[in-house]
């Protein structure tokens, strides 16, 4: 009988549709974000009174908002900051829980005692209150927003990537690099992180989504980035009261754009996951 190979990583993500649907919705939103000011230049600094809640039409093709400020220029615009706050976030997130995770799985004892009892603690807080109570106090930026939302955001890759290296660090490999003389540091990052990049990866796609999220709840509050910048919760906020007088598009642009978003990222987690998960496969 043939010994059957799993199919490379790319075939076996490229066959759940629902996730190459998610990675094109991605794909389309940063082009539009980003490429899409180019092809579509609006001005989002300066108000035009004369021109202030004007329907879609061939001048504004998602009208206008309060300000006189052109719709789609502006869910472009803002959209810059909430991908751009939970693409870094995410990722500065999954960094902080991947090496507090390794470590404290990998020293275990006490180290690893002490280390989760404090992600424990944090777990215990909802980050949406911390955020919430830091962005009152201080006002950040699209910086601070990244650095906040990094620094609440890393408890839940921590405790995935520590249950991963409770695994490895028991594996041959590991255990023979200890026994000729390699030191901690050096078993961490040649054995435990690559072979938890898996892990790592589809908590790092699940992680942009929920900063994703975080954001657009913040903004949506008014304690997140402050005009004349705005983002997709920020542009929810504004048009809120507006929707009640009819003014569609002002609040459902960048609802949509916040699931479609959010979706698309966790189905790509899944995908990744379902790639990634070869066991059982022949």
């Amino acid at each position: 009988m043939i010994a059957q190979f799993p199919a490379p990583l790319s075939a076996r993500f490229a066959r759940n549709r629902l996730a190459m649907g998610g990675l094109l919705i991605v794909a389309l939103f940063l082009f539009f974000c980003f490429l899409g000011p180019a092809l579509y230049s609006t001005d989002q600094t300066h108000t035009d009174l004369t021109q202030v809640n004007l329907p879609p039409s061939a001048a504004h093709w998602l009208g206008t908002d309060a300000v006189g400020h052109d719709q789609l220029g502006r869910l472009m615009y803002g959209g810059q900051v909430s991908l751009l706050v939970g693409l870094t976030a995410g990722v500065l997130a999954t960094v902080i829980g991947t090496l507090w995770g390794a470590v404290a799985g990998y020293a275990g004892g006490w180290v690893d005692a002490v280390m989760m009892r404090v992600v424990d603690a944090g777990i215990a807080i909802p980050a949406l209150f911390i955020l919430l109570v830091v962005s009152a106090i201080t006002s950040p930026g699209t910086l601070g927003l990244i650095v906040i939302l990094g620094l609440v955001s890393w408890l839940v890759p921590s405790r995935l990537v520590r249950a991963e290296t409770l695994t490895l660090k028991n594996r041959d490999y590991v255990l023979t690099l200890r026994a000729t003389g390699g030191t901690h540091g050096r078993a961490i990052r040649r054995h435990i992180l690559p072979n938890s990049v898996s892990t790592i990866v589809v908590a790092a796609t699940f992680q942009i989504a929920d900063a994703i999220l975080l954001v657009a709840y913040v903004s949506y509050l008014g304690l997140g980035v402050q005009p004349p910048k705005t983002d997709w919760g920020g542009m929810l906020s504004a048009g809120l009261t507006a929707a009640y007088s009819g003014r569609w598009w002002l609040i459902v642009p960048p609802g949509l754009a916040i699931i479609l978003v959010v979706c698309a990222f966790n189905a790509i987690g899944d995908g990744l996951r379902d790639a990634f998960d070869v066991k059982g496969r022949g």
